[in-house]
């Protein structure tokens, strides 16, 4: 087939879904307002379009240069990712067959706003095809217009090959100053959705039973600043480990050096790829229950799943792994299982890909 993705490099998720076609033999465009931020891909050809801090700029001065290259490619299959201003471009170029996958926040939390709302309802309505990871996302979608006969749930999936549990990586255990310390860690973003806030109030209360334990908080964020003045406040600054920004290839070795995994999002679309890459990794989650996060976890079984904004809930949950290590280790097996056999990214584009030959068979059929 001859693909061709309008979706943002800048996101590792855009990355690991076209390697996946690449890899497989098929003739692959790549499209992005943003530069690429990873590696090549062999045989990809990427094409970059100007990018503007205002989104209906980005529309207006792309979709000339946007329709020039589909003319030029004339792919089999234009595939978009994000219902919002690619979405919207993707919908204006009038080309078919359009495959459109939103991404969670694009539908659950863009689609609030007066202004963004119009172009995600464009972009839904423009799609012969909409793919997302959960249901609930599917619902909202449905709400905002969307035909509920044109999606399909497909997850963005773990490489289960490559996040799986192995030793602590000793150079990061010295570089962070970690030995012999039991390790919570977080990976969300740290801006306003993700609620890092709660994590931080819960760290005064688990030292108080497990005085130890330190908390990696991973990621950059709007509430960078904020965050490390409410650590210096509460004075934890000595168990509190922010590390910025974490490269993807490193993630397994922080994954793979921690005890516990925590994420006290305030809305995840399907469960966020970091908690199924924890999982993976055969860690015990702690997870908030927004979202579809309580159809992945089982409370008590592979995980638990706590309310929003409740850091005494948080606290007791890692203070009961912590003084239950055998509990901990049986729930991130168990986790590490889940995301086997529900959440296979090889599983999961696949099954993109039959979908994409199910849409040329139809084509090939409607010619006659």
């Amino acid at each position: 087939m001859k693909l061709c993705f309008l979706v943002n490099a800048d996101s590792i998720h855009s990355y690991r879904w076209i390697k996946y076609f690449a890899e497989r033999g098929h003739e692959v465009y790549w499209i992005s307002i943003a530069p690429n931020s990873f590696d090549e891909i062999k045989g990809v050809n990427f094409y970059l379009l100007r990018n503007f801090s205002c989104k209906l700029l980005n529309i207006i001065f792309n979709i000339s240069s946007f329709k020039k290259i589909l003319r030029k490619i004339n792919p089999d299959i234009l595939h978009v990712h994000y219902a919002g201003v690619n979405g919207v471009l993707g919908a204006l170029s009038r080309f078919y067959p359009f495959v459109l996958t939103a991404w969670g926040s694009d539908v659950l939390v863009a689609s609030k706003s007066r202004i963004v709302r119009p172009l995600v309802k464009i972009a839904l309505k423009g799609a012969d095809l909409i793919t997302c990871d959960a249901e609930h996302m599917k619902n909202a979608m449905i709400k905002l217009g969307a035909d509920s006969s044109k999606i399909r749930i497909i997850y963005f999936g773990i490489d289960t090959e490559k996040f799986k549990p192995g030793p602590r990586n000793e150079n990061l255990i010295t570089k962070l100053e970690l030995r012999n310390y039991p390790i919570i860690i977080s990976l969300r973003s740290l801006e306003p959705i993700y609620n890092l806030e709660t994590l931080i109030k819960a760290v005064p209360l688990v030292l108080k039973e497990c005085s130890e334990t330190k908390f990696i908080i991973a990621g950059k964020g709007s509430e960078e600043d904020r965050l490390k003045k409410i650590v210096k406040g509460l004075k934890i600054e000595d168990s509190v480990r922010f590390v910025g920004f974490v490269p993807n290839t490193e993630l397994i070795s922080y994954l793979r050096t921690s005890d516990i995994y925590v994420s006290t999002a305030l809305s995840d679309a399907g469960l966020s790829a970091s908690t199924a890459e924890a999982m993976a990794c055969g860690l015990p989650v702690v997870i908030t229950n927004s979202g579809e996060n309580s159809k992945w976890v089982n409370d008590g079984e592979n995980g638990f799943i706590i309310p929003v904004k409740n850091a005494v809930s948080l606290a007791e949950k890692i203070i009961f792994l912590l003084k239950n290590k055998n509990v901990g280790k049986k729930m991130g097996e168990k986790a590490r299982r889940t995301i086997e056999e529900k959440n296979n990214y090889y599983v999961e584009m696949a099954k993109m890909e039959q979908i994409y030959w199910s849409i040329l068979k139809l084509l090939t059929l409607n010619s006659y």
